[in-house]
């Protein structure tokens, strides 16, 4: 048996501009933490059979990798030529759709259990791209690169996307009373609302390439605002960071119909009315998490939080990026 853990991630800056779409035209660049809520992978080879087992929100078990209906367990094993005798489970900390990059945890997350099966070696940067490979192209989803480089690397990250799509990765020079005050006055608030960014994330990328002038806009903006909120973490003047936020959620909203709706809009107001400085919703929109920085008056956006039915996820920050917990393989059975 082996277990993995992978983190789950939030965005700081840059969000949006690690799409291909982006990107192969104008670069992308992303500054991001990973939190220590997890998604967990166990994978084992069954003594008495050469099934396939699946567990996740459902069991599947299957003779043929083919039948498999998890797309993304189903082209991992592909990937690695693992076509039998695998029984696969997980669990998570956090429900799918909630825009804190589910899917390539799922996937990184995997890919390593599944490679210190076989007893590979493969260095962080290349199992990022495994999972960018099998999420981007081989099942061909509207999605960037930064879910599966911060669920691999952890920590503050700071991605440089060039226009071929190669990756450079660096750690966020940040002070120790930064990090301490980050942690303090980040808050974060689950809206309810579970969905697949799929749609808004497609039609962000078709308006790109569509040289749609409002989202590139943007999305220059957007970057450019990350490369300033790296400064100002990095130089450790964070109260700007709210107001960064602000900004940011006004030049996010135009990028795609769905990332907000009034009722969200509401509970954004409500937050600036109760103590935040300013907030983002977490991936692509239109539900998931809240994340609001707000440096006084903690308790009372709390209360006014939980007053608009939304529930706080406190979190820390994760700095191993994926992980193997346990490694008990019977490496007699390896082969099977």
């Amino acid at each position: 048996m082996i277990i993995t853990r992978t983190p789950f991630r939030m965005t700081l800056g840059g969000g949006g501009t690690d799409l291909p779409s982006y990107y192969e035209k104008h670069g992308g660049f992303i500054f991001s933490f990973a939190l220590n809520k997890y998604m967990f992978i166990t994978v084992k080879r069954p003594f008495a059979d050469r099934l396939i087992r699946l567990k996740y929100n459902i069991s599947e078990t299957v003779e043929k990798l083919s039948e498999l209906k998890h797309d993304i367990a189903r082209e991992c094993l592909t990937k690695l030529n693992i076509t039998d005798s695998i029984d696969v489970v997980s669990m998570a900390d956090i429900p799918a759709g909630s825009g804190l990059g589910s899917s390539s945890s799922y996937a990184v997350g995997l890919l390593n259990a599944l490679h210190t099966m076989k007893r590979e070696y493969i260095p962080l940067h290349d199992l990022a791209e495994e999972a960018c490979d099998i999420e981007m192209y081989r099942l061909k989803k509207p999605m960037g690169k930064q879910d599966q480089y911060l669920a691999t690397f952890g920590g503050f990250s700071v991605l440089e996307i060039n226009t071929k799509g190669n990756v450079k990765v660096r750690r966020a020079k940040i002070s120790d009373s930064t990090i301490q005050g980050l942690n303090r006055n980040l808050l974060s608030f689950y809206t309810g609302v579970q969905r697949k960014n799929v749609g808004i994330l497609a039609h962000q990328s078709k308006s790109t390439e569509k040289k749609d002038k409002q989202v590139l806009e943007s999305l220059h903006y957007i970057k450019e605002s990350g490369y300033k909120i790296l400064d100002i973490v990095e130089s450790g003047n964070i109260t700007e960071l709210g107001h960064m936020f602000d900004e940011h959620w006004k030049h996010k909203k135009r990028l795609a119909k769905g990332i907000t709706n009034p009722h969200f809009d509401k509970i954004y107001d409500t937050a600036k009315k109760n103590g935040a400085l300013g907030g983002k919703i977490t991936g692509a929109g239109g539900g998931g998490f809240f994340l609001f920085y707000c440096e006084e008056s903690q308790s009372k956006l709390r209360k006014a939080m939980k007053d608009a039915g939304l529930k706080e996820m406190r979190f820390d920050f994760d700095y191993e990026g994926t992980k193997v917990l346990v490694n008990f393989m019977d490496y007699t059975l390896a082969g099977n």
